[in-house]
């Protein structure tokens, strides 16, 4: 069953760029594992400390090897002292309704999304 992932990080002031430059570096590597659907990365347009991540993997299992790799690794380390105060752990979500997917003008419920990309 497909997985997605809400992740919130609150920077501490003046650590924003360090924030935003630790999402941006594990970006490509993430979007090239196996499993990975999906991953995009957010600053709130009202609150520039706050920061997300949504991605959507194949399943749990693409996750958790995820979560294990150097890069991931690597990221959580660089993040670790940045936030204001512990931030909650990722939120691990299965969809409701297929992803609504948008191909050439046409919207369509799609259950595989990747299987439909323009």
């Amino acid at each position: 069953m497909e997985l997605c992932i809400f992740a919130r990080f609150h920077a501490r002031p003046g650590n924003e760029e360090a924030v935003a430059d630790a999402m941006r570096e594990v970006l490509g590597p993430t979007r090239e594992e196996p499993g990975c659907l999906s991953i995009g990365q957010y600053q709130s347009t009202r609150d520039p400390r706050l920061f997300f991540i949504h991605s959507r993997w194949t399943d749990e299992a693409a996750f958790e090897r995820h979560a294990g790799l150097p890069h991931t690794l690597h990221f959580l380390e660089r993040v670790q002292p940045l936030p204001t105060a512990h931030c909650p752990l990722p939120t691990r979500s299965a969809a409701i309704l297929p992803a609504l997917v948008v191909s050439r003008g046409v919207a369509a419920y799609a259950e595989h999304p990747a299987d439909h990309q323009s």
